[in-house]
């Protein structure tokens, strides 16, 4: 029985050590997303931080503020979410689908 324990132990530490190497490989992994038609462009990291922002200057109507706040908020909304799928599929692959609490 504490053979069957050493190996479980040393799978979990093998996976872990997946995991932790992978987490640092998807802070550097970035995603462009773009909403209306490329209007607004969101950079985004697999931590979820927003790198940068590009807003095409024919997107900016004074007089149309509200769709401009639209386009930013659906880009910013996709990118946090096409990062998360990003991450989580990534984690799918190491840990086989097993939900571990607190991987990002």
């Amino acid at each position: 029985m504490a053979k069957g324990m050493n190996n479980l132990m040393k799978q979990a530490q093998m996976m872990q050590q997946k995991i932790a190497t992978l987490q640092k490989e998807l802070e550097t992994r970035e995603l462009e997303v773009s909403a209306g038609g490329g209007a607004v462009k969101i950079k985004i990291n697999g931590k979820q931080e927003i790198l940068e922002m590009k807003i095409d200057k024919d997107a900016v109507d004074p007089e149309d503020v509200e769709t401009l706040e639209d386009l930013v908020l659906a880009a910013v909304n996709q990118a946090v979410k096409e990062s998360q799928d990003m991450v989580s599929s990534a984690m799918n692959k190491v840990t086989g689908g097993m939900n571990i609490p607190g991987m990002f």
